[in-house]
């Protein structure tokens, strides 16, 4: 198991510039977003660092839904700053480029596509020192500040694609709720859905003990394993917040509780599927959110089309749990009891339609979009579609069951309508 050490509670953000006087820098770069640039959660943090007199240059250029491009740009100014620690403000998408930026810089004779996970990039393990990266999470959703995963788009390809190493998750997340009451609406709901698949997937992934063959060497051994007992914990513990809090946090901002427990539960399905991995839901998402054409969420002030993650990996879900569902119906049938289905009757062997049937519900409950064909998406996109899902192995293999092209085609097709 691999976490990194997490700080919790209301206000602990004031604490981020004793934290950085306390490893000594001297030099720090301070990553984030230009919307939240002129927020509390940034506000908290420069007030910190000039309260204990740190040293830091601020990049806010972060693009929401990073790509290639974005995280060069991240990479040049940290190689130009020689910097030795690293603040990140914001959702995955700051979290994930200052974890990017780290890395280059710390091997600046590397070639981008050196740490990139194969097919697309070489993959090669990370044997080089990190700086310290304190990440301070805005959103309750990618639980990027205890995993060793950076996501971005890569462009050439139109596909997502990602860097995975231990070795660049942050030294320590500091899990402020007061910052989710700033977020509005719909991204509290699509932050919320990732941590709800988040779940699901690594409590459904293929046992540890099943996958092959043992990496040869220690270094080797991918961050995701396959669910675990330890994992387990943590994904069905984060399953049960988002039953009793998502909706609540959704419907009214001023739910300080609600919004609290959705930030926990957020580190929580981290913990849980950084050790485990996701699957078909996630490998799935990143060519939908690649190939996006117009479509503009509400609620992100953003000058490009986009799918916010969250979304793109919640619509398929119905469909995808349907699907594996016929290995380990168990834990299909439990995440849909805790989801809120009556399984008193149900048949083990309905345990895919009853978990499809409640997540199509809560959804609905919640207004998303009808599935994928609001987002622009039509039948004549599904061979683009599963094109960009097959290089996505790192988490399509940790699907219980393995899949052909023919199954992606199908799950893509439920997945055009939802209602």
């Amino acid at each position: 198991m691999a976490i990194s050490n997490i700080r919790y509670g209301e206000g602990v953000t004031r604490e981020v510039g004793m934290d950085l006087q306390n490893l000594g820098a001297r030099r720090v770069c301070l990553m984030t977003d230009k919307n939240l640039s002129q927020l509390p959660p940034v506000k908290a943090v420069l007030d910190s660092l000039a309260k204990h007199g740190v040293n830091f240059q601020m990049y806010d250029n972060v693009r929401v839904e990073p790509t290639d491009q974005s995280f060069q740009d991240a990479i040049n100014f940290a190689k130009k700053g020689e910097f030795d620690a690293y603040v990140a403000v914001g959702g995955g998408s700051v979290i994930d480029t200052c974890k990017a930026a780290n890395l280059y810089a710390a091997s600046p004779a590397s070639a981008f596509l050196d740490y990139v996970n194969a097919p697309i990039g070489k993959g090669k393990p990370v044997t080089v020192p990190l700086k310290p990266l304190i990440a301070v999470p805005t959103t309750a959703g990618t639980g990027s500040e205890t995993t060793g995963v950076a996501i971005f788009d890569f462009k050439e390809l139109k596909v997502k694609t990602g860097i995975a190493s231990r070795a660049i998750k942050p030294t320590l997340g500091i899990v402020d709720p007061l910052h989710t009451l700033s977020m509005p609406e719909r991204i509290v709901a699509n932050s919320g859905f990732d941590v709800l698949c988040h779940a699901l997937e690594s409590y459904t992934a293929l046992p540890y003990n099943m996958r092959s063959p043992c990496p040869s060497n220690p270094i080797n051994r991918p961050a995701y394993q396959g669910s675990n007992p330890i994992s387990d914990v943590w994904a069905l513990h984060a399953l049960r917040i988002v039953a009793k809090y998502l909706k609540r946090a959704i419907r009214n901002p001023e739910d300080r509780e609600a919004r609290a427990n959705m930030h926990l539960a957020s580190a929580f399905a981290g913990i849980g599927f950084g050790n485990a991995g996701v699957h078909l839901c996630h490998g799935m998402s990143y060519p939908i959110s690649g190939l996006v054409k117009t479509y503009k969420p509400k609620d992100y002030n953003v000058d490009h089309s986009l799918v916010p993650h969250g979304l793109s990996v919640v619509l398929t879900s119905p469909a995808v749990f349907a699907f594996t569902a016929e290995i380990r119906p168990e834990r299909h049938l439990e995440a849909a009891e805790i989801l809120g289905a009556d399984i008193r009757t149900a048949r083990i062997k309905d345990a895919g339609l009853i978990l499809a049937d409640t997540l199509r519900k809560f959804l609905f409950d919640l207004d998303v979009d009808d599935g994928l064909a609001a987002l622009g998406y039509s039948k004549a996109d599904i061979p683009a579609l599963v094109k960009g899902t097959l290089p996505q192995e790192r988490v399509t293999k940790l699907a219980p069951r393995p899949q052909t092209e023919e199954d992606l085609s199908a799950l893509f097709e439920a997945s055009l309508k939802l209602y």
